[in-house]
């Protein structure tokens, strides 16, 4: 364990009582979808931090498909899962007693990705293009059909071609216009292919991310109503938990993408650049003793960006700039807060698509902000 990961416990305490005087932790899964990466690097640092020992729970992660998520909390087979927005509206719809409690994702994370070159400026400039998508599914397609609609489109305006999630080869060889991606991730890959000129005459891209143009729910933690009913007190905790490692990564990205070499298997264990990033969290983590303010650390992300590229190719540092990308879709000031109208955005765009029946939802009560700690809510 990193013993630096560990002062953010004594340092970000974020008021909800802790579940140290319990002799015996309560074992929870917390369910995940896609596969062990970085992004996932708040949950290794809760494990690994201390986070969620602290808060009485033993917590195991297991990745799934994002159905069978939502399948075994709503079954009250798990009490605590990741999914994203649009799967809660959708599921309580089905009359499926799930309720969001914290919002990870502050920013949706999906965007289109063109060449820099193209004559493209507003949304309404994708009218007749080819563009790319894993699929007419999830939150990349919920996602497009917002944006579309922020610029006066419709999926009929365009060419929508499913490439499965292989955006960065279908758009260099040419068999798209754009694509939909997730901006953390992708357009760092296609900028990569770019510059060893294995992205055809594409030099450069841009991103539209649908967060510019609308404000949708995203992924965010939830709960069964059962556990929400019997002992609201776990929630609290599991939440509190949750927020103190989420804010320790957005702190010292540094030291998170260490706790999450033991998870992911693809990340570098040896070598100059880990070296480096040890240092660099030992460094980060005796600046946070002077607390610095919410801009002073976004600061000091943008110069460790800036340092690492310089120092390192793209090759080696690409999954920390995926996690220096992800961190700035989750930093917010209050972390976990959800907003309604986020929530009736993707209603709408949802009932847009035809996944919603005429029947209006109260989406007030798909999610809640009581289990927030209090300087959170």
């Amino acid at each position: 364990m990193f013993t630096f990961i560990r002062i953010f416990a004594l340092l970000l305490a974020c008021g909800a009582p802790f579940a140290a005087a319990q002799t015996e932790l309560q074992a929870e899964r917390i369910l995940l979808t896609f596969i062990p990466n970085v992004q996932f690097s708040p949950f290794y640092v809760g494990i690994d931090g201390g986070y969620f020992a602290d808060a009485g729970f033993d917590v195991t992660l297991e990745h799934l498909q994002e159905p069978e998520v939502l399948d075994l909390v709503a079954v009250q087979q798990a009490n605590f899962g990741i999914v994203s927005g649009e799967q809660v509206i959708l599921a309580r719809a089905q009359s499926r007693d799930v309720m969001y409690i914290f919002e990870w994702f502050q920013r949706y994370p999906v965007g289109l990705v063109y060449d820099a070159a193209a004559p493209i400026e507003e949304v309404a400039d994708l009218s007749g293009l080819t563009i790319g998508i894993p699929g007419r599914f999830g939150a990349s397609y919920s996602g497009f059909i917002t944006l579309l609609q922020s610029g006066g489109l419709s999926e009929a305006d365009v060419q929508l071609n499913e490439i499965g999630f292989n955006a960065p080869e279908a758009f260099c060889l040419g068999a798209v216009d754009a694509a939909v991606v997730y901006i953390n991730n992708e357009p760092l890959q296609i900028r990569n292919l770019a510059a060893q000129n294995e992205c055809g005459s594409v030099t450069d891209v841009a991103v539209a991310s649908v967060a510019s143009a609308v404000d949708l729910v995203s992924n965010g933690l939830i709960v069964n109503r059962a556990l929400l009913d019997e002992n609201p007190d776990a929630a609290a905790l599991m939440v509190s938990a949750l927020t103190q490692a989420l804010r320790a990564v957005i702190n010292n990205p540094a030291a998170a993408y260490l706790a999450s070499l033991p998870y992911v298997e693809n990340l570098p264990q040896t070598g100059a650049f880990i070296t480096e990033l040890k240092q660099i969290a030992a460094h980060q983590a005796e600046f946070l003793t002077t607390s610095p303010s919410r801009d002073a650390v976004a600061a000091s992300r943008a110069a460790l960006h800036q340092s690492l590229a310089e120092q390192f190719p793209p090759g080696e540092s690409a999954q920390f700039q995926v996690l220096l990308n992800s961190v700035e879709l989750w930093d917010a000031e209050r972390l976990g807060f959800s907003e309604l109208a986020s929530w009736q955005a993707m209603g709408e765009t949802l009932a847009l698509m035809g996944f919603l029946d005429d029947a209006e939802q109260d989406l007030s009560a798909a999610f809640s902000n009581d289990f927030l700690p209090e300087r959170e809510k």
